[in-house]
């Protein structure tokens, strides 16, 4: 069974913001796919998660299950996303099929490059201030 992604309100209104905002971009099918993730998350309206959630800022090491390579990713916003660095948009497919879950969950979720099978193994989210 698939685990069900849990939000602040925060990330949730930031996120639902997002997909309205990018309608008309090219990555139709991500922002499909993350309006259908937000439309079963449950949000906390305390902005009180675990602190080991992924969420926007998160730091992931993450298992492709199947191949096991391992890889650490920081899940940012779009205008912060930078291969080199390591830092993901939210609205990629490995961001969307992460966020709201926490680790030690296993996830399937549709890659460019087909179906990957991914393990959460670490999340550290940065400090707020």
């Amino acid at each position: 069974m698939k685990p069900i992604p849990v939000l602040t309100l925060t990330d949730y209104q930031l996120l639902r913001e997002l997909t309205k905002s990018s309608q008309n971009s090219t990555s139709k099918k991500e922002i499909m796919q993350l309006s259908q993730e937000l439309d079963r998350a449950i949000v906390n309206k305390n902005d009180v998660l675990e602190d080991n959630i992924v969420r926007i800022n998160s730091f992931v090491e993450i298992e492709d299950t199947k191949a096991k390579q391992r890889m650490k990713i920081q899940i940012v916003l779009p205008q912060l996303s930078n291969i080199k660095e390591g830092k993901v948009s939210v609205i990629a497919p490995l961001s969307i099929a992460l966020i709201g879950f926490k680790e030690n969950d296993e996830v399937d979720w549709e890659m460019p490059a087909g179906v990957k099978s991914l393990r959460i193994i670490s999340v550290s989210n940065p400090i707020e201030e």
